[in-house]
């Protein structure tokens, strides 16, 4: 019979990339204890890689060489896992909208959650910093960028955002927009009113 962290291999083999691996889903293939021994050994032998406290993964052997799972599948991953959303900082969100040429130094994203850094290999960190209910709406649209861009900007620059973005948006965007209103601050929600009535 094969041991238990080649058991756990093969569990994770089995799986696709960026499949979340904590010892409270392996415990049909032995205890507590020796899961997490088990864990601790492949994670230091290179075999998984340990993404945040409690949470490993297997990474990717390509033709290439070894490479860490992909940072989008792992959010995805964890999204569901830990029934939070998680969206595209403000920054990045600015720089994809053409509001900005800065790039962030690191990747930061947004969460429901408690803020968390997530270990991609040794050197690359991406960072979860919790965020309120409003800068979340609309994961991975265009209506939620515009949102967590001007959020970025603040109220001293959201007018200048604005005539950037709005002339690029569906009608689509700007109804999904209109919605998000209720949940804005004030600043935001009163300059995005006058601006789309005006549209």
């Amino acid at each position: 019979m094969s041991s238990l962290p080649e058991r756990i291999m093969e569990y994770a083999e089995a799986r696709p990339e960026a499949t979340p691996l904590c010892s409270t889903a392996l415990l049909h293939l032995g205890n507590r204890s020796a899961v997490d021994q088990a864990l601790s050994r492949l994670t230091r032998s290179g075999r998984l890689m340990r993404i945040c406290q409690g949470i490993y993964m297997r990474p990717i052997d390509t033709r290439f060489g070894i490479r860490a799972p992909s940072v989008h599948k792992v959010l995805t991953s964890l999204s569901a896992l830990w029934g939070e959303a998680i969206v595209p900082h403000g920054g990045s969100a600015a720089n994809r909208l053409g509001l900005t040429l800065q790039n962030p130094v690191r990747e930061i994203y947004l969460t429901s959650g408690r803020s968390r850094r997530l270990h991609f290999g040794e050197h690359y960190i991406v960072e979860l910093r919790h965020a309120p209910r409003w800068q979340l709406i609309s994961p991975y649209r265009k209506a939620g960028d515009v949102i967590r861009a001007l959020a970025w900007l603040g109220p001293e620059e959201i007018e200048d955002g604005l005539d950037v973005v709005l002339p690029a948006l569906s009608i689509e965007d700007m109804d999904e927009l209109s919605a998000a209103r209720a949940v804005m601050p004030v600043w935001m929600a009163e300059a995005m009113s006058t601006r789309l009535s005006h549209g």
